[in-house]
């Protein structure tokens, strides 16, 4: 058997997408000339995350309500609920920090060797989308179907809650078929899944040629400072994640990194969390989770926590502090901390979210919003580095609530070390559901 082929193919079309990327862009007239052509490889790269969004709702909303249905506890499903969401905030306090530490420690802002923009110069950052007091409205759906249309992630999770804590109060009569039909709902999206994901070297080499043909390769240069805070800044954050999944996990957590470098490299090489997740619910369940964790925890995360963006979040803070050389004193950071712990909740479903969360915060502290047109340049490579981090963490989160809660099985070697798709179960038998 052909192991890691997916992981392989998605590293060797980054890879030819830079090489691309970068002969396109030299040999462009001009920069507009560049965009044009970077318009035609966006093609394929929106058809492969279309493919991804079509997929996401159906596996999203199957995967919960088979899951708690499974439960039929309404008390396992809180008792999953508060310790995921336990782990989140702690993982999200523990970002932020890092996120501060470091952006004092390197100070990336000082000496900044590109012009500053105007304080006053506008970023046409809708600020307004990020609202706690909508976003807590905005969880409850007004229809699933609308739900499901515009793959609203948390919404779907709240409509399944109730629908699958029903089913599994019903499971022993009228709900027997329904339960068969969520459970082959799930394993016919876990075939569609594997059809869609043999697209994705397309997709990462037409997203990674793209960025590159408009960008170029010498922005890097210009920024390298501020970049290579930021990714040591991330490395710290991998160190420490990492490190507290093994206090839970043991030297498993190797083995669960190893699974989901696939998962990470198309995240990485697309800049969004999406792309990865059918992918990572597949290999969370080589690792050996049982799916009822999985098909709960990991919604939850992807709104939840986002540890990349929230690290984020604080570092550019303080980057356009020291590029402006408005310092903010330790209360400030601290006080900025918090807000930020706060507003960055609402981040799921916000274009651009981090950008918009700093945006928001900025003035409450008497930075210029203007500052974040410094780093719009370059925000889709550090997009890369916050949602391989995002895939990350919710991979160790949810392998950490599932080996509190006693649901990790045993793979064996073979399967595990595979990136070919699971073999699909053959559906629960309506006697069994009885």
């Amino acid at each position: 058997m052909k192991r890691n082929k997916l992981t392989t193919w998605v590293a060797m079309a980054m890879v030819a997408g830079i090489a691309v990327g970068y002969l396109c862009n030299t040999l462009a007239p001009d920069a507009a000339t560049a965009k044009e052509i970077a318009s035609y490889f966006s093609i394929f790269t929106d058809i492969f995350l279309r493919l991804i969004k079509m997929i996401i709702a159906p596996l999203v909303f199957g995967t919960l309500v088979a899951g708690l249905a499974g439960m039929g506890d309404a008390k396992a499903v809180g008792r999953i609920g508060g310790r995921a969401l336990a782990w989140f905030i702690g993982a999200s306090l523990c970002s932020l920090l890092i996120g501060l530490v470091m952006a004092n420690v390197l100070r990336p802002g000082d000496s900044v060797g590109v012009p500053l923009p105007e304080i006053g110069t506008a970023t046409n950052l809708k600020t307004a989308a990020l609202n706690l007091k909508d976003f807590i409205t905005h969880v409850f759906p007004k229809s699933i179907f609308d739900s499901m249309a515009h793959n609203e992630i948390l919404q779907i999770l709240v409509f399944a809650l109730f629908f699958g804590l029903a089913l599994g109060k019903l499971q022993n009569g009228a709900g027997n078929s329904l339960l068969k039909s969520m459970d082959d709902l799930v394993h016919v999206m876990l075939q569609v899944t594997d059809y869609v994901m043999r697209f994705a070297p397309v997709g990462v080499f037409a997203a990674v040629a793209s960025v590159i043909t408009t960008q170029g390769l010498g922005i890097l240069l210009v920024y390298g400072k501020y970049m290579a805070s930021f990714f040591l800044a991330l490395a710290v954050l991998w160190l420490l994640l990492i490190t507290a999944g093994y206090f839970v996990l043991g030297k498993e957590v190797f083995r669960l990194i190893k699974l989901i470098r696939g998962p990470m490299l198309i995240g990485f090489s697309t800049a969004t969390s999406e792309s990865a997740y059918p992918k990572l619910m597949e290999q969370l369940e080589k690792f050996g989770i049982k799916d009822r964790v999985t098909g709960f925890v990991l919604p939850l995360g992807y709104s939840f926590n986002l540890d990349g963006s929230m690290m984020y979040t604080a570092f550019a803070a303080l980057f356009i502090s020291q590029a402006y050389d408005i310092p903010l004193t330790l209360g400030q950071q601290i006080t900025m901390l918090m807000v930020l712990m706060v507003s960055s909740k609402g981040i799921a479903g916000v274009p651009r979210a981090s950008l918009v969360v700093v945006a928001a915060v900025l003035p409450m502290f008497g930075l210029p919003e203007a500052g974040l047109l410094l780093v719009m340049g370059v925000d889709h490579f550090l997009d890369m580095g916050r949602t391989v981090t995002n895939v990350l963490g919710n991979a160790i989160a949810t392998a950490v609530v599932a080996k509190w809660e006693n649901a990790i099985d045993p793979v064996s070697d073979e399967l595990a070390e595979s990136d070919e798709a699971l073999p699909l179960p053959e559906p629960i038998p309506a006697a069994r559901i009885a």
